[in-house]
């Protein structure tokens, strides 16, 4: 088996969780393929990663059996990048601070390893969101698995984003800016923004106004075999445009439409793993804190 391992620089305090972790999956009679990036971060912590081998970012990885990530949220939505459209399974180990994608929290990374390695899981189907503009942004890997934005950028101002689907028009959103989400997506940023929080599988895209100017206007649920378009206006000459945590600037004359991506990414779901245990233990819910 083949077994890719994707992670960022990370801080003293999980050297050693980082350490184990690493140990466990190269002591197993597996070829270990760590990123160019995380094999950097793991020499500079001095973890020893003798006997594994390490992959390029936009080397074809279709070898691979799985993808491990070793972060959070953010090292995961990463590496969906690395595979790029291929159907290898995802599995997020929790080294960061919320984790909606890597659930497997520092205490359970070992039994997690096993569990996977045994055939103890089940695959968690995820909708991609596709960009498509004149000018190519974000190419080839123009997907995402949360969220698309467009913001404002180097003014106080307002910008005006108006909002088509399939070619009808729906609004002129005056606000900071927009966010297109996925069921996945809806625990982010759009939920931060007073999006509501859709399961997964739900087929839908979530249109959520950042600070909009008209209290009236509200978060929109569409199915995702809509597509949507923008125009956008500002006094501003530049908008930052962004795919999940990926960042581009363009200019008023760029065309952009959304449309459901022609694959879905493949999350490890374990056997004790459950959606709804997830949003519970993320969002505090049913805790009362005056206890």
């Amino acid at each position: 088996m083949k077994v890719g391992v994707h992670g960022k620089k990370f801080s003293n305090q999980n050297v050693a969780l980082i350490r184990s972790i690493t140990d466990d999956l190269i002591s197993r009679d597996h070829e270990i393929y760590f990123s160019d990036e995380f094999t950097k971060a793991l020499k500079r912590k001095k973890v020893d990663i003798s006997g594994s081998k390490k992959y390029s970012i936009g080397e074809k990885l279709d070898f691979l059996d799985y993808l491990i990530t070793l972060g959070g949220d953010g090292t995961l939505l990463e590496a969906v990048t690395h595979i790029d459209g291929l159907q290898i399974p995802v599995l997020g180990i929790n080294t960061g601070r919320m984790g909606f994608l890597a659930t497997i929290s520092k205490d359970s990374a070992i039994d997690a390893l096993s569990d996977l390695f045994n055939g103890k899981f089940s695959y968690d189907e995820r909708t991609l969101l596709c960009l498509e503009s004149n000018n190519g942004l974000f190419k080839p890997n123009n997907y995402a698995l949360n969220d698309f934005t467009i913001l404002k950028k180097d003014t106080s101002s307002m910008i005006n984003v108006k909002v088509y689907i399939d070619g009808e028009f729906l609004n002129s959103y005056w606000s900071d800016g927009i966010v297109v989400a996925t069921p996945t997506g809806s625990t982010g940023y759009s939920m931060s923004c007073g999006g509501p929080l859709i399961m997964p599988g739900s087929q839908s895209f979530i249109i959520t106004p950042v600070s909009p100017h008209n209290l009236t206007v509200r978060p929109m649920i569409v199915p995702d075999h809509k597509e949507l378009s923008f125009k956008i206006e500002g006094r501003s000459d530049n908008y930052l445009i962004s795919l999940d945590s990926r960042y581009e600037t363009v200019d008023d004359k760029v065309k952009l439409r959304i449309r459901k991506a022609d694959f879905p990414v493949k999350l490890v779901k374990l056997d004790d793993s459950s959606y709804f245990k997830t949003i519970r233990q993320k969002l505090s819910w049913g805790i009362d804190i005056r206890n």
